[in-house]
């Protein structure tokens, strides 16, 4: 993309304004004398503007690089009723966008320290880490070791029209035309954008497992994991901040609502889950089929925490089971839960809930799924 400013109005109503992207290059190269920069990145809220999560992030020079998470300072910022949230630094990735040592670090919310407590006060109530993480540890704590997998679907968007990048303004594709993983310049729309974000997340550290493009143009998808415990919704957080970010350079817009585009099929993140149970053969198929059947029994519970707007996706049609309805079966995408025909015949391996819409929240989705299934809790609405 060249320089120059966009005359384009975007939904803020904020015109874009474009900079000379060589001046910036004269600068990132100049020498930090051992100083290291760590870009802090959490989830601000439950805010959702219909399209983006609400990622933030500001940085914090280190006088050198960190050898662990110790040595990363616990901060804060402004959150409302001028009350400071505290952020506290979980994991940490190489920084794609200032390469060399600095990094970025992944954080989680909590309140002001206040009484007996040190270093911060209780998660704030947009905090789904927390409890993720306990989920996690407790469900290892009886000998179970839950990994997931998350198939990240998105459209990539033209900023001054909020419609798919590269379509004509309210017109559609040919129906006819196939696009799922094909090559050509009008059906895979944007590709070198989709290769920075994979080498990115490479290079960060993230478990990125592949790309593909899909059903339409500008429709992508990444997938990222096996991972075990928090690492794979970690790992789902810091590939989302990477895509917003690199859109914000190749000024295009991204969105992960789960129907934004109507008359098309919508957009989810199907997630991948397994457990010593289900790894287990002989066994595992066993074991899936009795935690599917937990799994139905809270269907309801999951559904509501598994993507604002799902309804608007998951209607029985499209390889989607209707919202109201729960089922599982081998090799069937239309189902709410998939078993693959390999892992029916080998007696052990992972199933797919292709429920959660693709703005789902990682951390409720994989909290729900152990809890549910592993321990039998009753923790959410």
């Amino acid at each position: 993309m060249g320089s120059g400013a966009s005359k384009s109005l975007c939904k803020t109503g904020i015109k874009e304004v474009r900079l000379d992207e060589s001046i910036t290059k004269r600068f990132m190269q100049l020498n930090q004398h051992g100083k290291v920069q760590a870009e802090y990145v959490w989830i601000d809220s439950d805010f959702w503007d219909g399209q983006s999560f609400d990622l933030c992030c500001k940085t914090l020079t280190l006088p050198d690089a960190p050898m662990s998470l110790d040595e990363i300072p616990i901060w804060t910022y402004s959150g409302d009723d001028a009350k400071d949230i505290v952020i506290v630094p979980r994991r940490t990735y190489r920084d794609p966008f200032r390469p060399g040592d600095n990094i970025i670090v992944l954080a989680d919310t909590y309140e002001e320290p206040s009484g007996e407590e040190r270093d911060h006060g209780r998660p704030t109530k947009f905090n789904t880490r927390a409890a993720c993480q306990a989920a996690m540890q407790e469900s290892e704590d009886i000998g179970e070791d839950p990994w997931f997998g998350f198939e990240q679907e998105y459209y990539l968007l033209d900023p001054s029209t909020d419609w798919p990048l590269g379509w004509p303004k309210g017109k559609y594709p040919h129906k006819d035309t196939a696009f799922y993983c094909a090559v050509g310049s009008t059906k895979a729309v944007a590709r070198e954008l989709i290769e920075a974000h994979y080498r990115a997340c490479l290079y960060a550290g993230v478990m990125i497992g592949g790309i593909n493009s899909e059903v339409a143009p500008a429709q992508w998808e990444f997938q990222v994991g096996p991972a075990s415990g928090t690492q794979g919704p970690d790992d789902l957080w810091m590939a989302r901040y990477i895509l917003q970010r690199l859109c914000e350079e190749y000024h295009v817009g991204v969105t992960f609502d789960p129907k934004p585009v109507p008359k098309q099929a919508g957009i989810g993140c199907h997630t991948n889950y397994s457990n010593m149970a289900t790894r287990t053969a002989p066994g595992g198929m066993e074991a899936i089929k009795t935690q599917c059947e937990r799994l139905r029994s809270a269907h309801d519970k999951h559904i509501s925490n598994y993507g604002i707007g799902n309804e608007r996706r998951l209607t029985g049609k499209d390889d989607t089971a209707a919202m109201s309805d729960f089922s599982w079966g081998i090799g069937d995408r239309a189902a709410s839960i998939r078993i693959g025909c390999k892992v029916a015949q080998r007696d052990c391996g992972y199933y797919e809930d292709r429920r959660p819409a693709a703005n789902m929240d990682p951390y409720l989705v994989s909290q729900l799924l152990v809890e549910t299934t592993l321990l039998r809790k009753e923790s959410l609405n």
